[in-house]
């Protein structure tokens, strides 16, 4: 077979059907759409204009409030009128109201403690003990014979309130130490 050179040969002229040769048609000029459009919009600004134009000589329209009012008349000054006597008279019985006061008793539970665990050993009971004592509160190891042995328990306490002995259950709470109960003192 022969050997053929295609670089001196010329480009093919002539319109093939492939589609990736094919260009789209560009036409020149505005498509109609637009120019009816424009055309429109143009229309309407000198119509609105129009009306704008027409309407600036024209006087407002009168307001009517209800009742004719005649511009001759003009209405006399009056003073105010007397105000209301007050429906109410919780103001005179406010200043001579009497209050009752009553003999209440507040009744004390008595001191309150806090239990914070519960350990056979007693190293475990210590060392509950130096993690209350990082944050700041005193307790104490107190050994208690059960029917099972020997307990030993991590207390806090005495308080007067329970108030307080909550106090430090959320301190203790935030600083993970948790299961801590609030018991009266016996």
């Amino acid at each position: 077979m022969a050997h053929q050179d295609y670089v001196s040969r010329p480009r093919a002229t002539g319109k093939k059907n492939n589609p990736y040769n094919q260009q789209e048609a560009v036409s020149e000029g505005i498509p109609l759409r637009i120019k009816l459009l424009s055309l429109f919009t143009l229309i309407a600004i000198a119509m609105f204009g129009y009306f704008l134009w027409s309407i600036k000589d024209t006087p407002p329209a009168p307001i009517h409030t209800g009742a004719p009012q005649s511009p001759a008349k003009k209405p006399a000054t009056k003073s105010l009128p007397a105000p209301p006597k007050e429906k109410w008279q919780y103001m005179e019985e406010l200043k001579n109201k009497e209050v009752e006061v009553g003999e209440y008793e507040v009744k004390t539970s008595g001191p309150y403690q806090m239990q914070c665990g519960s350990f056979r050993t007693q190293k475990q009971a210590e060392v509950l003990k130096a993690n209350i004592a990082f944050t700041g509160i005193e307790a104490q190891i107190k050994q208690v014979k059960g029917s099972s042995g020997i307990w030993h328990k991590v207390i806090l306490g005495p308080y007067e309130r329970k108030r307080l002995a909550e106090k430090d259950k959320h301190k203790l709470k935030n600083n993970n130490i948790n299961g801590c109960q609030i018991w009266l003192w016996r």
